[in-house]
């Protein structure tokens, strides 16, 4: 009896296993071009010097705000369109990717006016640590590229809030085909436009920029149409229940604040890593970019998928198997990664060849992409929890580990041991192991209390999509 169990277990979880990957590959590929179509700015950045890659960074920082608004109101579009899918509540899924949709666009225009009236000063008062004559350069890049990206800030919202609604559905293959003709062209455009290619004028790192806004533009363009067309099950719809606008507010605010927390702790920590010297802070872009180039694709397609998987068993009322799905989701992701984490580890210094020959900057980037190989089984292990709990709704305990690891351990032991105690960038090393692996315990309790499935259902029953069936569990 115990051998057929056995058996029974083994099989459920390699059932599991499949249906993660079937899931998870095509964000996976998607999450690949993108990270290399970012992954090319920073190489092409490099041809021209350290100040345009330290320029590219420090805007980045601010770029990724609207990214981080975008993918907030993603997580909440994901989880009420899985969850309504799976649920046949398909009213509701329609009110709330048309209320997210519609967020998306109002949330970039903040975002315009910052880029349009704080380009040049976000970018100095980054460096307010270090000489202005090494400064100026970075000043003038960055701010002219914060503005071209802050632009296409509705655009960047639409392609993350679109993408995930249609995820939730079931059907990641959509998005990848869209987001992977993006990014394609992205990456032509950079390379084009920074160095005058063909009939296309020579822009240099503004040439970065421009391709970036254009890219997501198109991308916009084209995830609207989807949506409007019959080509997609969701259908935009006038926004009418105030239910779901309060519940997307909830779901979506703490992954806002989550992304925005982080991004106010970077400026701070790259100030430091400033203070150390130019060549430091863009070894911390650069090794950084190796390890989302390398591990980033697939934990960031492993956490989409559980959230999918586990949104999608609550609609349908089944909260052991959404938690079953969360832990096989999490094996999975833990597992495959570990061989590219010891690839990443021992060949650090030839990948950081590829966007630099200073010799300082090789070897302040090969420690800091060390630091984020050995990190990177906690962080698939992280994003595959969080997507998990975000299945179930749940998205303030992502925030409030994301929180504690990012100002606790990445800023707070950065600063301590490396500024006042005076070992340097060695602290910043160690920081960024330090912050995944209390955020991967913090999780891991959370989610073994299985709070988190009431949480999901009784959301679901708020706004009417539930189908009160006999729970399994």
């Amino acid at each position: 009896m115990f051998i057929v169990l056995l058996s029974l277990a083994e099989r459920r979880f390699w059932r599991v296993w499949r249906r993660v990957f079937s899931l998870s590959w095509p964000v996976m590929a998607e999450q690949v071009l993108r990270t290399l179509m970012r992954t090319t700015d920073l190489i092409v950045a490099g041809f021209f010097s350290p100040a345009a890659v330290a320029a590219v960074g420090l805007a980045d920082i601010y770029a990724r705000f609207p990214l981080r608004f975008g993918i907030g109101i993603g997580d909440g579009a994901i989880a009420l369109s899985s969850q309504d899918t799976s649920a046949d509540a398909t009213t509701n899924r329609d009110q709330a990717v048309s209320q997210a949709v519609l967020i998306g666009l109002l949330g970039g225009i903040p975002f315009i006016l910052f880029g349009l009236l704080f380009n040049e000063y976000a970018i100095a008062v980054l460096g307010a640590l270090t000489e202005e004559s090494a400064m100026e350069a970075v000043i003038s890049y960055g701010s002219t590229y914060l503005m071209i990206i802050m632009i296409s800030a509705p655009a960047i919202h639409t392609n993350f809030i679109a993408a995930r609604s249609i995820q939730g559905t079931g059907d990641t293959k959509t998005p990848m085909y869209v987001n992977g003709a993006v990014n394609a062209l992205n990456i032509v455009l950079t390379v084009s436009l920074a160095f005058g290619l063909g009939p296309l004028p020579e822009l240099t790192v503004i040439g970065i920029a421009v391709a970036t806004a254009i890219a997501d533009t198109l991308g916009a363009l084209t995830f609207l149409a989807i949506l409007w067309s019959p080509l997609s099950e969701i259908q935009f719809v006038a926004p009418r229940e105030l239910v779901i606008t309060k519940q997307l507010v909830l779901i979506s605010w703490p992954r806002i604040a989550e992304g925005v927390t982080e991004m106010i702790a970077e400026f701070p920590f790259n100030a430091i890593l400033l203070a150390f010297g130019t060549e430091v802070n863009a070894a911390y872009h650069i090794g950084r970019r190796m390890y989302q180039q390398v591990a980033s694709p697939l934990a960031r397609g492993y956490g989409v998928a559980a959230n999918i998987m586990v949104g999608q068993s609550l609609g349908r009322n089944e909260g052991s198997n959404a938690y079953y799905n969360g832990i096989a989701a999490t094996s999975l992701s833990v597992l495959t990664i570990g061989g590219l984490c010891g690839l990443l580890f021992f060949f650090a210094e030839q990948f950081v060849l590829v966007f630099t020959r200073e010799p300082e900057t090789i070897s302040y980037a090969t420690g800091f992409a060390q630091a984020y190989a050995i990190a990177a089984l906690l962080i698939a292990a992280y994003l595959t929890l969080a997507g998990s709990l975000r299945g179930g709704n749940e998205t303030v305990v992502p925030f409030v580990s994301r929180v504690i690891g990012t100002f606790v351990f990445l800023l707070g032991f950065t600063y301590v041991f490396g500024v006042v105690l005076g070992y340097g960038v060695v602290a910043a090393y160690v920081a960024v192991v330090l912050d995944f692996a209390f955020r991967v315990s913090y999780l891991s309790a959370v989610f073994y209390r299985r709070r988190w499935i009431e949480r999901g259902t009784s959301m679901m029953r708020e706004r009417g999509s539930l189908n009160e069936q006999p729970a399994e569990d």
